[in-house]
């Protein structure tokens, strides 16, 4: 099936009928780069400088037994062709202080999707993807949103937004799946005939392989990259409440809930360690022992909890606010990052500074993982917490154990396994925890991901619509669970949620695999799950999450074999041209999802996938592969059924229950 030939003067490498790649001494398959390149980052948000010294296309090409090598000028690449089931893996060995650039051939109408999580856009051709963990925020934009009426905002480009967790693995409509093996800083870009890779280091490998279907390509990746995402069988029965404000408050709105009848799986308080009021509203204190001021008497009122099924869930990340009593522990110890003088690298965060946990130290591992999170998270009861950041590591910085540059973008990786191995190590089978940040091998350690801080708004750029590319792009880089912030997390100025956002907001993710709220980093200025406005749509939406635990269920075990949960309108038709709205979606293979984007809407325009359908509301049948204007009352986002499915008769009957 692999085949090397040599054609007017080109080398191509194919498996079978498929070109895997194409080179000739005018566009070489790769060429060495000397750069020069310098970072300024500011909170979390890098701007890189790059000047570009000297360029060698590496022109000649030379058979080396069962490989090649490409070189020029003295330079070379080594590649080691190895064939596989579905493809091809070619092992690269470049020169230490090299960037390296690779080209690919594009296909005419192929479409291109991954990349990890990527907010603004489903197909990425014609864009460039960064290969650089950063914050997806930017407090410009959040000026802007601020100070100009809405009509005169102009949601940013693709090329505008980063990535909480870049990938460089895509997946096309033309049945390829190209990936990357390395973790360095890097750019790829799908042009109209070349797609060219360039990273600061030569990868360790490149394969491209090909399959007949998406799921094909990501099972097939899934067996590669080990997926043990999951999900306690707890959280699938009602929403997970975020509520903040100390002991009491969690108890009275959580009862309030329960005894209105909505189905409550957890409460999630993410300032139990206490709160740290900032000009951008209501933050964490980030030291990571229970605030007893806040939260007295903590470990029996989460048994209050438990007494009537509800878990609690906490909050950490990886850093401790300066002068913090956590904070000069660490520093003591000498388990935080540090400048090359030794001192402590303060990380800023809004407007204060905090002390990074060094995670290649072993010791401020073991710390963490007995002390942060074992004796003052899981000895409280805490049932599961939102392991937040991992993307901020300077590359300036010194650590225990390795060059910053390298572990940057790997940092979300090595904090996701610190935790999966303090789960782990304590024995609790039914404890969670879910991360915004990542790259390659999260999905090893990440229970689940969320897509991060979205704006409390509308807007396609951060607004509650990105939350489908970014899941989209997820699950096509072989991460399939992610879920979102219900109701979003960022407000500023007159940017604020009313109750119909939260409503909207609540109704996608009552189809979708973990329903939870956040209040927002200005929880007195945006709506709540129990605003009177609000709180009935909460009872009823929480009661049709928790009937669908079966198929949700389901949706869980397809996402372990490497199956998004979260899919694009054309997903099954493997054909871009085929989508029709880009802010829909299926979940699982049997539920079509509309959310309403569009604020005051009555109705809303859904265009069906190919099939028969069924009005998850109406009854209704609808054929397939067609346009319907259908009624879209708030608490009633369009929902469609898949006729003839296993779950028909669930969908028919939890709708009939709760209308």
């Amino acid at each position: 099936m692999l085949l090397s030939s040599v054609e007017s003067g080109r080398r191509i490498l194919s498996f079978g009928d498929r070109q895997v790649f194409v080179h000739s001494s005018d566009l070489p398959f790769i060429t060495a780069i000397r750069r020069e390149k310098t970072y300024e980052a500011n909170r979390g948000t890098v701007k890189e400088r790059v000047t570009e010294v000297e360029r060698v296309p590496l022109a000649d090409v030379s058979e080396t037994g069962g490989g090649l090598t490409f070189s020029a000028k003295g330079h070379s690449v080594s590649v080691a062709v190895s064939e596989l089931p579905d493809g091809v893996q070619l092992a690269l060995s470049g020169e230490d202080g090299w960037a390296y650039e690779f080209r690919l051939p594009a296909i005419e109408n192929e479409a291109v999707f991954g990349g990890g999580e990527q907010y603004r856009k489903t197909n990425l051709r014609g864009e460039t993807v960064v290969n650089f963990v950063s914050e997806h925020i930017k407090a410009t934009t959040i000026i802007e949103k601020a100070l100009l009426p809405r009509f005169l905002y102009r949601e940013k480009p693709h090329s505008a937004i980063g990535s909480y967790a870049p990938m460089p693995v895509f997946v096309t409509d033309r049945g390829r799946m190209i990936r990357f093996d390395t973790a360095s800083d890097g750019k790829s870009t799908f042009g109209k005939d070349t797609y060219t890779f360039v990273f600061d280091a030569c990868p360790k490998s490149l394969s491209v392989t090909f399959g007949d279907s998406f799921d094909a390509l990501l099972t097939a990746y899934a067996a590669r990259v080990e997926n043990r995402q999951y999900l306690p069988d707890w959280c699938f029965d009602g929403m997970i409440l975020g509520i903040q404000g100390g002991t009491q408050t969690i108890l009275e709105k959580t009862f309030a809930m329960l005894d209105a009848g909505a189905k409550i799986a957890g409460v999630w308080s993410q300032d139990w360690s206490g709160e740290n009021r900032t000009v951008m509203g209501k933050q964490v204190y980030w030291n990571w022992e229970v605030d007893e001021t806040l939260y007295p008497d903590l470990k029996s009122a989460i048994q209050k909890l438990n007494e009537r099924g509800v878990r609690f869930l906490a909050y950490i990340n990886p850093y401790l606010v300066k002068d913090s009593r956590l904070y000069n522990e660490c520093r003591d110890k000498g388990y935080l990052i540090t400048h090359t003088d030794g001192s402590v690298y303060h990380i800023k965060s809004t407007t204060f500074d905090a002390g990074m946990l060094d995670l290649t130290n072993p010791e401020a591992v073991r710390f963490t993982k007995d002390v942060l999170i074992k004796k003052n998270m899981l000895d409280l009861g805490v049932s599961g917490w939102m392991a937040d950041f991992g993307e901020y590591l300077p590359v300036d910085c010194v650590l225990r154990d390795g060059d910053p540059k390298e572990l940057h973008n790997l940092w979300p990786v090595l904090w996701a396994k610190l935790n999966r191995e303090a789960v782990e190590e304590y024995g609790a089978k039914d404890i969670m925890f879910f991360m915004r940040s990542g790259y390659v091998g999260i999905q090893t350690y990440a229970p689940v991901l969320w897509n991060g801080d979205q704006h409390t708004d509308t807007t396609k750029d951060y607004g509650m619509p990105c939350v489908m590319p970014a899941s989209f792009s997820l699950g096509f880089s072989g991460v399939p669970m992610v879920h979102c912030d219900v109701g979003g997390f960022f407000s500023f100025g007159k940017m604020k949620r009313k109750p119909e956002l939260f409503t909207r907001w609540m109704e996608m993710c009552t189809f979708s695999l973990l329903m939870r709220s956040h209040e927002s980093i200005r929880p007195w200025a945006n709506a709540q799950f129990d605003a009177p406005e609000v709180k009935a749509h909460t009872v009823r939406l929480t009661k049709i999450h928790a009937a669908l635990k079966p198929y949700i269920r389901h949706c869980e075990a397809l996402a372990k074999a490497g199956l998004p949960a979260m899919r694009p309108d054309f997903y099954e038709a493997m054909d871009f041209q085929k989508s029709r709205d880009a802010y829909s979606y299926l979940f699982g293979e049997d539920l079509f999802v509309c959310p309403v984007i569009k604020l005051h809407a009555k109705t809303r325009r859904v265009s069906l996938p190919a099939g028969e359908w069924i009005g998850f509301w109406s009854g209704r049948e609808y054929a397939g592969d067609a346009d319907y204007t259908v009624p879209a009352p708030l608490g009633q986002t369009p929902v469609f059924y898949r006729k003839g499915s296993e779950y028909s008769e669930l969908f028919r009957k939890t709708a009939d229950e709760n209308k």
